[in-house]
């Protein structure tokens, strides 16, 4: 089994807004496969299918960026996830140029503070994420990720969404060793 988790605020005010794009490849993915988030047990909307005979639990935390790690805590323990290695977090970075894609099998929290409550709820930094570049050169990071996207990004955003699902998909089925080498770039200078 492996667990996916895409970072972001709930609310339709939040749904555009840069510091959401985690929660936008979960809705990337549930579409590719035809499927619907729910609420989950939890802090958290879920759904769930199969990647080649993979369980794979897709969510989101309702619990608002900064209290992520609660929300990824309850998901653990209630699939009893045996090994972090199968969990992967997915987050916007502001350090990464726009179109940017960066798996890391582990490694701070770069200042996110969504990826700093897992860290802390885990207490370990020690499990897969999947940075995506929402910018660079950001003077204030606190009012530039809670903006919503221009609409020269907006006109790009499908593009990375769709290679983030399928960087994804590879972590499922080849593991993060091949996803980091095939999906490590900017997606936008294909």
């Amino acid at each position: 089994m492996k667990i996916l988790v895409g970072l972001g605020n709930p609310g339709k005010e939040y749904q555009w807004t840069r510091h959401n794009v985690g929660f936008l490849v979960m809705d990337f993915l549930a579409r590719r496969h035809g499927l619907t988030f729910k609420k989950g047990r939890g802090q958290y909307v879920e759904t769930s299918f199969h990647l080649n005979g993979e369980r794979i639990v897709a969510a989101k935390p309702l619990t608002y960026m900064n209290l992520s790690g609660l929300a990824v805590k309850e998901i653990i323990r209630f699939y009893k996830l045996e090994t972090l290695d199968d969990l992967l977090v997915v987050l916007d970075d502001f350090h990464l140029p726009y179109g940017t894609l960066r798996f890391r099998k582990a490694g701070s929290d770069g200042g996110q503070k969504g990826l700093r409550s897992i860290i802390e709820q885990l207490n370990t930094q020690e499990f897969p994420r999947l940075r995506i570049g929402i910018g660079n050169h950001v003077t204030d990071p606190k009012t530039y990720v809670l903006q919503r996207f221009s609409s020269h990004e907006l006109e790009k955003l499908p593009t990375i969404l769709k290679y983030a699902v399928e960087g994804i998909e590879t972590f499922v089925l080849e593991g993060i060793d091949i996803a980091m080498s095939k999906f490590n770039k900017n997606v936008l200078e294909n």
